[in-house]
């Protein structure tokens, strides 16, 4: 027996569009600005910048792509069923063409599709799509994707950037790109010229969309000015400059996000190489009083590296040290890190195996070397930390409050410019999906951004081809437990992404992926 989902047919797309623009007397270009550097929207590769991303999906959509609410929507496929035991997706293609003119088959999306995938050879993304056993073209129009095993979250998948396709070097809208200098204007494709029927008035009932990329201040003042209608891509270090915006110029919009935020550690030297002193660096951050400066309602905390309550989460890795409070818990810290001052040179064992509670996973099995000469005071002897942080005001404060709780137990902490130099770095990135794999596989040895746990990489390469839902989320705990007892990530909490949007766009809300495409923005307002 199939079951089915099913996605609006791409005629009912554009019949939507053309709706939309029913009684509107304008039809002026919206102009977007994404926090960022200039030439970020016609970046090219898989690292694109936000702005780079946003060009590249309106340009080259995939199978699916999102709608403004973050829900999965017909693209190049109209309509698409899945099997009852999760593994066969099963993509009809829309009528109509490439924007070269060929027809789209499915022998063309099948290379394009394939070609897209081999891209990400070495990613965490291509860890995310490990459970794709093959892809086939069926008769005519008809795509088919084979899983290893159930991927609830695979359309999201598909629907990332990464995954447009691209015939002889082009995708197939819905937008093409018209650089203007450091602008691109994104214009909206007359469906005619994909082969789907032509909408009468087309031009009057779409509008172009101006993209630019410029710094958090420059965005916010451009907005505050009236010359941006939407600012996009605020993070945590520019979140304080919307305190200039007033009402009446339009609101701040928060998505509901989840991901990583907190400090990858990138080495394991010194002070770093005992799981148990980075454990220490953790447990002296006030996390509340950490975002408290910037006002943020309804920002959550957590000392777990992967959200909690996600879908598949068994509950059977909680919070850390909720025995324990503040005072006590800087008061365990200091004594390490005074231990270490007396014998600053450890090295470190192997990191223990798995267990349900990954506070008691670290053993502190380590060599010393004998003791530093007594000239050598212990001032002298205190560890010092560079960390990486971006530029702007919030970060200013994000360091200002760490250096704070760094020195409550002795730790001085530096700011640095420059990553490569850093030991510790800010993440602060945006879930693709609701499940703990990408979190694993974000913090996995193969995204090779700092040190990193082979046995955590073990346990989740064996959750990514079991078959049982169960014996999946147990091996998928186990690796969040064993990557807990390194230590080798420090959270905060979920990340902050905000825009500002006028009062008058039609074509923009909050979402849990924090993606906001543009085609919908192009759509005139009743």
């Amino acid at each position: 027996m199939i079951g089915s989902r099913t996605g609006l047919p791409a005629f009912a797309f554009a019949a939507a569009l053309a709706l939309a623009g029913c009684g509107s007397s304008s039809n002026s270009a919206l102009s977007v600005a994404v926090i960022g550097e200039a030439g970020d929207p016609f970046g090219t590769g898989l690292q694109r910048p936000l702005a780079g991303q946003l060009t590249h999906a309106a340009t080259t959509e995939g199978l699916v792509s999102f709608d403004e609410k973050g829900r999965v929507i017909p693209a190049l496929a109209d309509r698409w069923i899945v099997t009852d035991d999760g593994l066969s997706y099963i993509f009809r293609l829309r009528d109509g063409n490439w924007l070269t003119g060929d027809p789209l088959t499915a022998q063309s999306a099948k290379r394009a599709l394939d070609s897209a995938l081999d891209a990400l050879k070495d990613t965490p993304l291509e860890l995310d799509l490990a459970g794709i056993d093959e892809t086939r073209a069926m008769a005519g129009r008809v795509i088919e994707i084979r899983l290893r095993r159930p991927m609830p979250y695979l359309l999201q998948l598909i629907a990332q950037p990464e995954l447009g396709l691209v015939h002889k070097d082009r995708g197939a809208g819905p937008m093409r790109l018209e650089r203007d200098q450091a602008i691109a204007r994104m214009v909206p494709i007359d469906p005619s010229r994909l082969g789907l029927p032509a909408i009468e008035n087309w031009a009057r009932r779409t509008r172009r969309v101006d993209l630019r990329a410029l710094g958090g201040p420059a965005a916010v003042n451009a907005f505050n000015d009236g010359k941006v209608d939407i600012v996009m891509g605020g993070e945590i270090q520019d979140f304080p400059l919307t305190r200039s915006v007033g009402i009446l110029r339009g609101t701040i919009q928060l998505d509901p996000v989840v991901g990583l935020f907190g400090l990858q550690v990138m080495n394991d030297k010194g002070f770093l190489a005992d799981p148990a002193n980075r454990e220490a660096i953790a447990m002296a951050i006030d996390r509340d009083a950490l975002i408290a400066p910037f006002g943020v309602g309804g920002w959550t905390a957590t000392t777990r590296l992967v959200t909690p309550s996600l879908d598949g989460d068994l509950g059977t890795i909680g919070e850390r040290w909720t025995n324990q409070s503040m005072d006590e818990r800087r008061g365990v810290a200091a004594a390490r890190v005074r231990r270490w001052e007396g014998n600053p040179a450890p090295v470190a064992a192997p990191l223990a195996s798995s267990d349900a509670q990954p506070v008691r996973l670290a053993r502190k099995i380590f060599q010393r070397s004998p003791k530093a000469p007594a000239s050598t005071s212990l001032a002298e002897r205190a560890p010092q930390l560079v960390l990486w942080l971006p530029g702007g005001e919030g970060a200013d404060t994000l360091f200002d409050k760490l250096s704070s709780d760094m020195a409550a137990i002795g730790i001085r902490l530096v700011r640095t410019q420059d990553a490569a130099t850093a030991d510790l770095a800010l993440v602060d990135d945006i879930a693709r999906y609701p499940r703990a794999a990408w979190f694993l596989n974000r913090l996995s040895c193969r995204a090779r951004h700092g040190i990193c746990s082979t046995e955590a990489d073990a346990r989740a390469e064996e959750a990514a081809v079991t078959q049982s839902p169960a014996e999946r989320a147990s091996l998928l705990a186990e690796a969040e437990a064993e990557l807990t007892a390194a230590n080798v990530f420090i959270p905060f909490g979920t990340p902050i992404r905000w825009s500002l949007v006028r009062g008058s766009v039609d074509g923009f809300a909050p979402n849990t992926w924090g993606w906001h495409p543009l085609m919908p923005l192009a759509w005139v307002p009743k």
